[in-house]
């Protein structure tokens, strides 16, 4: 419907006199009832009011009052389009800038060779390699083994064999079947990734004892292997579960916002992760003073920190919890 066919639009008394909405058949459109009809007039269209703001229409055209000619929003006639996207370019520079080159610079002991390498390196690519003099490393041995899920795979009689002649020096210790009185580790049915890395941070000085040390100094790889697999190869003390399984929420559920994630994420079973060892029965006493060894950083033979990082976070009432808890497990 348009003026002239039976149609008045009304009024709202805005300023100038100036549009009301008419609701086309198409589009909502703005309706000025004191101008005329463009030059080249379309069914339901007429001229804005001067001083009406840019209005938006259905299919993004909007009448210049002086010319009459209707314009696109997004065209570069359009001073209010032109100037708003200048302005955001403007801006999205400067941040950019700012962002991957001004900052970077800023940083103390940055090292860059000019404003491309800092932008390069605040978008995380990296130039160039470090050289070997850059690597900080550790002023204390450190783990050689280098654990795969594959290692110490088949035991064979004859490894099991030789490994129970060399157990005989471990009894005291650890019992002769693999399970301690002393509240030393239980060895029966450990994973023998487990034990096999840690003679060897025993023998290379990664892991301190006064009291291993010397007994694993004159063992040859092929020992430590046997020994490993005979200690895997005894039974542990049950496979069955706890009737009470109350699981400590440190060891459930863990606590993401400190870092630390549930205790069966890598202890949860033999198969669970490489080199992990089975807490399961071990002596709560054990568990606790490894864990505070771990927090304090007297015992350093972690790959990669993951103990240390996980119990530095632990509070003293979790790390209780946590080894009264798998002590209490076959």
């Amino acid at each position: 419907m348009v003026p002239g066919e039976g149609f008045e639009p009304p009024t709202f008394g805005l300023q100038n006199r100036c549009t009301a909405t008419v609701l086309t058949r198409r589009n909502l459109l703005i309706y000025n009832p004191y101008s005329r009809p463009t030059s080249n007039p379309k069914p339901g269209r007429y001229q804005l009011c001067y001083r009406t703001a840019s209005f938006w229409l259905g299919d993004g055209l909007f009448n210049t009052p002086e010319s009459g000619v209707e314009t696109k929003i997004a065209s570069v006639r359009n001073p209010w389009f032109t100037a708003s996207v200048g302005f955001t370019a403007a801006i999205a520079i400067a941040a950019a800038l700012a962002g991957f080159a001004w900052l970077p610079l800023q940083q103390q002991g940055g090292r860059f060779r000019g404003v491309w390498d800092a932008m390069c390196r605040a978008a995380g690519l990296v130039s160039s390699a470090p050289s070997a003099d850059q690597i900080v490393r550790a002023d204390y041995p450190t783990t050689r083994v280098e654990v795969i899920p594959q290692m110490l795979s088949g035991a064979s009689a004859e490894s099991i064999g030789r490994g129970a002649t060399l157990a005989l020096r471990c009894a005291m210790c650890h019992g002769a079947r693999g399970l301690s009185q002393a509240d030393s580790p239980n060895l029966a049915g450990q994973s023998p990734v487990a034990i096999y890395k840690q003679l060897n941070d025993f023998k290379t000085g990664a892991r301190t004892s006064v009291i291993i040390a010397p007994l694993v100094a004159n063992l040859n790889d092929a020992d430590m292997r046997d020994l490993a697999k005979y200690y895997a190869y005894l039974p542990r003390l049950s496979d069955q579960p706890p009737i009470a399984d109350v699981r400590p929420r440190i060891v459930a559920n863990g606590a993401p916002i400190r870092g630390i994630t549930p205790r069966g994420a890598c202890h949860g079973g033999l198969d669970s992760k490489a080199g992990a060892g089975w807490l399961g029965g071990q002596p709560a006493v054990y568990l606790r003073t490894q864990l505070e060894a771990f927090s304090s950083g007297a015992r350093r033979n972690d790959i990669g920190e993951q103990m240390r990082n996980v119990a530095r976070r632990m509070t003293a009432a979790e790390i209780d919890a946590s080894s009264r808890f798998y002590a209490d497990r076959p």
